[in-house]
């Protein structure tokens, strides 16, 4: 039997909606999930006990940067990652594809592999998909990732043709590889771009191959939503039903609600942690940030109603000063917020695709979005630039104010 299946427990008759449950070595955990990214065997600020604490089931670390410190061999003789970082759940590791392409000049792809300068010290080193597939064994997370090359947004057809085709080779190597078939299952990785027909073939190549599961990877690379979506909807009635299908590198709520409207299961973003550590909190009408002057005697929690442990003990006026006297405790928070809220987020979509009301669930929040995107506009137009030089209707949704609030005349 398989390390990693997927059960599928129910599927929205409206939409590609899925709600099922995705086992491992580790347990078995409930979809549509977000993944926080460990990057380096850390989730950033967050201990394992609080990532626990606010619901966290897989999180992510990558094989990159693993690979360059401490090293494979390192994290082997603690007893693998789960024991390194003490995390007894689940574990999937990225295979590094993504992190060698954000190189740019400083890796040279071959049909070999790939070799690159560490953006540590310099040193040359080479990933290949035998070398990926080894170094995730020795790290022995629950699921692997497929070494593949990641197509650039914009590119011509015919570089993501010999791209999407290297990625079918390099995946058929990964497979070749395998020696722990028992303790870890491995995702394929379908590429081709923005172009429909690459993006069927390397489906249909990847699931021939029989992998445990397949992400579809490529996207969020700089291509506007729509495109991402039209992409997504097209490839993911390519997968096989009774596998997890899981989309690389998407963190935001707007993005998750669609992805998983589109047959998504499983999806990971640095971008929670990231922001907080800039003082934006997310919530459910958008983005705040807390460093903005408007919240110094602000005695509200950052989202009325969150049960998060933030909000049920802090103010934003006291995040506010934290932030400002550049305390480390302001990162923790924000970052246990941001979590909790896309955690918290997820398990309202599972809620509501088992209960057949996923559609209202979508259509209530595009309805939130979109108004709070009217009053950032209204606000743009209507005041001066000193008033309004905290917002920018490039970077909405941001979370508004009170005093905005009353000034448009807007309730939500």
């Amino acid at each position: 039997m398989p390390s990693i299946t997927y059960e599928l427990q129910k599927t929205c008759p409206h939409t590609g909606a899925r709600a099922g449950l995705l086992h491992t070595p580790h347990g078995t955990y409930e979809t549509p999930m977000f993944m926080p990214v460990g990057t380096q065997a850390t989730v950033k600020t967050m201990t394992p006990e609080e990532l626990k604490a606010i619901g966290s089931q897989v999180i992510l670390s990558n094989t990159y940067h693993l690979f360059l410190r401490p090293g494979p061999e390192l994290v082997e003789e603690a007893g693998g990652l789960h024991k390194f970082m003490n995390w007894d759940q689940a574990i999937l590791t990225d295979s590094g594809g993504f992190q060698v392409f954000s190189l740019g000049d400083m890796r040279k792809i071959t049909e070999e592999g790939v070799t690159f300068r560490s953006h540590i010290d310099g040193s040359k080193q080479f990933l290949s998909p035998e070398v990926a597939t080894k170094v995730q064994e020795q790290l022995g997370s629950d699921i692997a990732m497929a070494f593949d090359e990641c197509i650039p947004y914009p590119a011509e057809h015919d570089y993501a043709k010999r791209s999407t085709a290297r990625t079918t080779r390099w995946a058929h190597r990964c497979q070749e590889a395998r020696h722990a078939h028992d303790r870890q299952g491995m995702f394929g990785i379908v590429q081709g771009g923005m172009y429909k027909d690459l993006r069927k073939q390397s489906a249909a190549e990847l699931v021939a191959m029989d992998f445990e599961g397949y992400s579809i990877g490529g996207l969020s690379v700089g291509e506007p939503h729509d495109l991402m979506n039209e992409i997504l909807e097209y490839t993911t009635p390519l997968l096989p039903t009774n596998k997890a299908r899981y989309l690389m590198g998407v963190g935001t709520a707007d993005c998750l609600v669609e992805g998983v409207a589109r047959g998504i299961d499983m999806f990971d973003c640095v971008y929670p942690t990231r922001v907080a550590r800039n003082g934006m909190a997310m919530t459910w009408h958008g983005r705040l940030n807390i460093r903005n002057a408007q919240y110094a005697h602000d005695w509200g929690p950052l989202e009325e109603g969150c049960q998060c442990y933030t909000c049920k003990n802090y103010s934003r006026a006291y995040l506010r000063h934290l932030y400002k006297a550049e305390e480390i405790l302001a990162l923790r928070l924000v970052t246990y917020h941001n979590l909790y809220f896309l955690l918290e987020f997820m398990r309202q979509m599972r809620k509501a695709i088992l209960e057949d009301r996923f559609p209202q669930f979508r259509m209530q929040f595009w309805d939130n979005f979109n108004n709070i995107k009217k009053l950032v506009k209204f606000i743009l137009n209507r005041y001066t630039y000193k008033d309004k030089m905290n917002f920018s209707e490039e970077d909405y949704p941001w979370v508004i104010s009170n005093k905005f609030y009353k000034l448009a005349g807007q309730s939500f």
